[in-house]
């Protein structure tokens, strides 16, 4: 049985996380996903305490899929160093699963 990840990263404008997320769908790494935002961040960056605002995209795909999904990510990221993390899907109507395998599928000639 294929496994199922949904994919987080964050961007600081929504312009950049709407054309990471087309270039992974386009690509077939991704299924699907979505752009939500803004969302108000806090965290340690370089030592120091941080606050602001980005936009958080999420994206799900198979665990097969995934390297290829996180290394596209990381290429393109405007970040030199972004979150990039995976949660598993623990449960999912078959259908949607379904759907997620059969759009990360490489395309049928």
């Amino acid at each position: 049985m294929t496994s199922f990840v949904q994919v987080s990263t964050a961007t600081p404008a929504r312009e950049e996380a709407v054309t990471l997320a087309q270039g992974a769908v386009k690509a077939r790494l991704a299924a699907g996903s979505q752009v939500i935002g803004p969302v108000t961040s806090v965290f340690w960056h370089l030592g120091e305490f941080g606050e602001g605002q980005e936009w958080r995209l999420l994206l799900t795909t198979t665990t097969e899929r995934y390297p290829e999904l996180e290394r596209y990510l990381l290429d393109a990221h405007p970040w030199d160093n972004p979150e990039v993390i995976a949660v598993p899907i623990a449960h999912g109507a078959p259908r949607c699963l379904e759907w997620i395998t059969n759009s990360v599928a490489a395309p049928k000639d």
